[in-house]
């Protein structure tokens, strides 16, 4: 009987190539596998405003209407700009392709590694903002974040491993029923203020202490770092124009429906959230005793406080909303998930990234690129100790690099569309008007991008800073490398395959067994020009001992035993080989090594160590090849019946 194979379980069974067509998305699953980031930000994007005019005290909340109208114009524009992407460039590839084609490779490559690290921290903030929900809901676990958040990344590669449109399936209920409250909340406080409630928050009558006094300049560069803060809201726009294979045809039409629907979504929630925010007086603060409460107390989210009051005595209402906003918070981190692969696998492709970051996996998912993902999300989670306002910090940043080169990017695109002479009259309207969509995304997305380094810099943002560049250089390494590679690896058009002058051949043997034999019996295959058995003894009486056992069997091929007073084996071979391959440079020197092959993982450390080690010290001498000779014990061939 074989045993229950644990990757299946967990993963589900292999897919054929053939079905890579079965896995295209519809626009109904788009929406919550490339579209969860953008939606789920507006849950914390209000209170990342008011957190920062907190600073100034209850005199400057007012300020948040102005930083919210700013930012939805800057939504609107964004999404208008990314789907001229999504129709000119329906290959995907998004910012890194746009720049790559426009801009040169030194564009391309600062767009990736904006967009690698904004899909990490995507994932660190998505999932740490969902447990935020979470405990804001239970107190208790308030202690637990960090064991959570793992969790839940966990939980998250799993699903995505199983495939994008089985996760598909699972992703849309939480993002659905997110949106579906969140507009069942708006219905509820509409109908509780027209017939003349009034509805206040949890932490209305809480006090705001102001850090200082905000006047002039100061009081301009807390606007600024508000409006910033903010900006987390068009987080994962730019996704849907990374995955436009993804969809079904006509792709980029489908596309850029789906992403003018989570605009509309996007804004309409953003808008009611915040308007809700100012007319029930909610307060936060990132310390509880600048509320006037005692220090360590749990502090709701502003959704939680605006679902409270909306919802009164509706409890399991409220409860629904902060279950519904865990989920599609903590599922928003599947946008990176489908959105960092699958950049990685074009980096790959351009020989910027490892190839193993181009393979698709069982399930025809880049396996490779969730899991390193998931890795390093997890890294950054438990280094920040999973403290969402340190996090957030090092948030958006990337974005904004990403929407600045896209649409730049996109502005020369259409310059060459005007300067080609094959480009009709009636179409040159259309590109004019493209033309100046993405020319003010361009201009608008690069002032933000200098408001958000001025004002996260000095709050943790210069991390992000570093980064970048080391993904760069990193990038430009993997490049020089495998360019390197092509060049000592290639041959002229007329190369042909040259057998070598004579072949040696050395069987290593620690005894004589079954292996051994089945070793010999296949070097003599190789009907080589010299076949000799090597071994090491590490005394007279061992060496005896085996030249009897080898004499007695008679197997036909000398013994050669090399003496090792230290007791070491893999050395005395080492030298023995460098040795015969230097007396021989123009020959192939071919070392066969029987080895066992176990069923159990208990059974790894127990053989082949030596064998192990022996691979790895001959893997560099030239003119060497290492042959393992497979022996099925007991254990593995159980493993196969």
């Amino acid at each position: 009987m074989r045993r229950i194979n644990a990757k299946r379980v967990l993963v589900g069974e292999p897919l054929d190539t053939a079905r890579l067509g079965e896995t295209l998305l519809p626009k109904r699953l788009a929406l919550p596998i490339f579209c969860s980031d953008p939606l789920s930000s507006v849950a914390y994007a209000t209170e990342e405003i008011l957190l920062i005019l907190a600073l100034g005290g209850v005199a400057l909340l007012h300020l948040a209407w102005y930083a919210a109208a700013a930012i939805v114009f800057l939504l609107v524009v964004v999404i208008a700009s990314y789907r001229q992407t999504c129709h000119a460039y329906p290959s995907g590839g998004g910012a890194y392709v746009v720049s790559k084609e426009n801009l040169g490779p030194t564009a391309a490559l600062t767009a990736a590694s904006a967009l690698l690290v904004d899909y990490v921290m995507t994932v660190a903030v998505s999932v740490v903002s969902g447990v935020s929900a979470i405990t804001s809901a239970v107190p208790a676990l308030s202690d637990h974040e960090v064991v959570l958040s793992v969790g839940f990344v966990v939980l998250l590669t799993v699903m995505n491993l199983r495939g994008v449109r089985e996760s598909g399936r699972i992703f849309a209920v939480p993002t659905y029923g997110f949106v579906l409250v969140i507009y069942l909340m708006f219905a509820f406080a509409a109908v509780r203020l027209a017939t003349g409630e009034t509805i206040r928050a949890e932490s209305a009558d809480l006090p705001i202490t102001a850090t200082g006094t905000y006047t002039g300049i100061a009081l301009v560069f807390l606007a600024m770092r508000a409006f910033a803060s903010g900006c987390t809201a068009l987080t994962g726009v730019e996704a849907i124009s990374n995955g436009v294979p993804a969809f079904r045809k006509p792709k980029a039409k489908n596309a850029a429906t789906t992403l003018a629907a989570m605009g509309f979504l996007s804004v309409t929630m953003f808008v009611g959230i915040t308007a809700l925010a100012m007319t029930y007086q909610v307060h936060v603060a990132e310390d509880p005793t600048e509320l006037g409460l005692p220090p360590g107390t749990p502090m709701s989210t502003a959704l939680a406080q605006i679902g409270r009051a909306t919802f009164g005595d509706w409890h399991f209402l409220f409860y629904l909303l902060q279950a519904v906003t865990a989920g599609v918070l903590i599922l928003a981190a599947n946008t990176a998930f489908n959105g960092f692969p699958m950049l990685a696998s074009i980096l790959a492709k351009d020989r910027y990234a490892p190839r193993q970051l181009y393979n698709r996996g069982d399930r025809l998912v880049y396996s490779n690129g969730i899991v390193l993902l998931a890795l390093v999300a997890i890294g950054l989670i438990v280094a920040f100790d999973a403290n969402l306002t340190r996090l957030i910090q090092l948030y958006i940043i990337g974005v904004f690099v990403s929407f600045t080169l896209s649409q730049a990017g996109m502005v020369r695109h259409w310059d060459k569309e005007l300067a080609s002479p094959e480009t009709r009259r009636e179409e040159r309207v259309h590109i004019h008007r493209r033309r100046a969509i993405n020319a003010v995304g361009a201009v608008l997305t690069a002032l933000v991008l200098v408001i958000v380094l001025i004002t996260k810099f000095t709050h943790g943002a210069w991390l992000v800073v570093i980064a970048m560049p080391v993904l760069f250089f990193g990038m430009l390494g993997v490049r020089r490398h495998y360019d390197r590679v092509a060049q000592q690896v290639a041959v002229a058009p007329d190369a042909k395959p040259r057998r070598p002058a004579r072949h040696h051949v050395l069987v290593l043997v620690a005894s004589v067994h079954a292996p051994t034999l089945k070793a010999l019996g296949y070097a003599q295959g190789l009907r080589p020009d010299t076949l000799t058995a090597v071994t090491v003894a590490a005394d007279e009486q061992d060496a005896n001992r085996l030249r009897e056992a080898w004499t007695a069997h008679d197997p036909g091929v000398p013994l050669k035993i090399l003496h090792s007073p230290y007791r070491e084996v893999v050395g005395p071979i080492q030298a023995h080989v460098e040795e015969l391959a230097q007396d021989s440079a123009t020959d192939i020197l071919s070392v066969v090594i029987p080895e066992y092959v176990v069923g159990n993982w208990w059974e790894h450390p127990l053989h082949n160590q030596n064998a192990l080690r022996l691979k790895a010290r001959l893997l560099f001498t030239p003119g060497v090849a290492v042959i393992d000779v497979p022996y099925l014990l007991e254990s593995a061939r159980r493993e196969h019946r």
